[in-house]
Formats: structure tokens, sequence, C-alpha cells
């Protein structure tokens, strides 16, 4: 049985779009966890190819599923960037004690 085609058809967006937009603000850990964060917030769409996705969306669809895409990646980002404030803060003040 050949399983090995079967993905979720937004891994492939999210990442794209975090290299594209977020890559240099954060680093490689965090970018993989921002992934995770965006991914999770998006049903899952599983496919074995790409192209018969692509093929049978309209261009409403295409858009919609665009924009899904960046407010997922929006909202994981400012996620792990509040979570870094918040406990670097915390940090800092256990250095201080």
């Amino acid at each position: 049985m050949e399983m090995d085609s079967v993905h979720n058809y937004y891994e492939r967006l999210v990442f794209d779009e975090i290299k594209a937009n977020y890559r240099g603000l954060l680093n490689d850990e965090l970018l993989a966890d921002m992934a995770c964060i965006a991914l999770n917030r998006i049903p899952p769409r599983y496919i074995r190819f790409d192209i018969d996705m692509s093929f049978f969306l309209t261009t409403e669809e295409r858009i919609d599923i665009e924009n899904l895409v960046r407010k997922a990646c929006r909202r994981a980002y400012k996620k792990i960037t509040s979570f870094q404030e918040n406990h670097s803060d915390d940090a800092i003040n256990r250095v201080k004690a």
C-alpha cells in the first residue's frame, strides 16, 4: 500500500509563508514551533498530490486558503513572541534575585 504521498495540504503553504515572512525574526527552533501552532489552528486537509488540490480550487477558495494560512501564521508568531517576552522577564528577574 502506497502511503508516502499522503500529506496535509496546508503544511507546505504554512512552511512557505513562514520562510517568506518570518525567517530571520526567530531562530529555526522557534520557527518550527510557530509552524506547529499555525498548523494546529487550521483543520487538516489530507491529499496525495498538491496538483490535484490546486486544479480543483476556485480563485475564491485559493484566496480564502491564503488568508487562512496568513492569519494562522500571524497568530502563531504573536503567541511565540508573547511567550518569549513573558518568559525572558521571568529569567531576568530570577537572575537579579
